[in-house]
């Protein structure tokens, strides 16, 4: 498996595999509308987005972040792995690699928003805590990067 920035050549590939994944959360398959257009919604923008690729360049996980306005804080977006390959490393890959990012452009805080209720999003509530994430507020947790 290999991380790396979003290439819009993996488009419809991210699509399929994101549509496949909000299908087995038990989410309707359509994907929101910033997917369909990376450069613009997060790279033009100084933020960044990542694809998970297997050796055969199948997309098995995406994830972006957008930074605050002007603060030093980002949130996480779209953070999806193939129903099929989850727990396999690639989540923890790719969140490794976001706040690494994040932390040399300067971010000292990562925050995401959580899907409700959470009985539905119980992966999302147990993965972010393994990985240091606190709850900050109802359906919000946050990771300080650095002090």
């Amino acid at each position: 498996m290999k991380i790396l920035p979003y290439d819009d050549r993996y488009k419809e590939k991210m699509i399929a595999m994101v549509s496949e994944a909000r299908t087995a959360l038990g989410l309707p398959p359509e994907v929101r509308a910033d997917l369909y257009d990376v450069k613009t919604n997060y790279l033009d923008k100084g933020d960044m987005f990542w694809l998970a690729l297997d050796e055969d360049g199948e997309v098995l996980g995406c994830l972006g972040y957008s930074r605050i306005g002007e603060t030093e804080e980002a949130f996480l977006h779209r953070f999806y792995v193939r129903a099929s390959r989850k727990r396999q490393g690639i989540g923890t890959a790719l969140l490794e690699t976001a706040e690494n990012a994040m932390r040399e452009r300067g971010i000292s805080v990562s925050r995401v928003h959580l899907g409700g209720p959470k009985e539905q999003w119980s992966e999302s509530y147990a993965f972010y805590p393994k990985n240091g994430y606190e709850e900050d507020g109802e359906r919000y947790m946050s990771k300080r990067l650095r002090d």
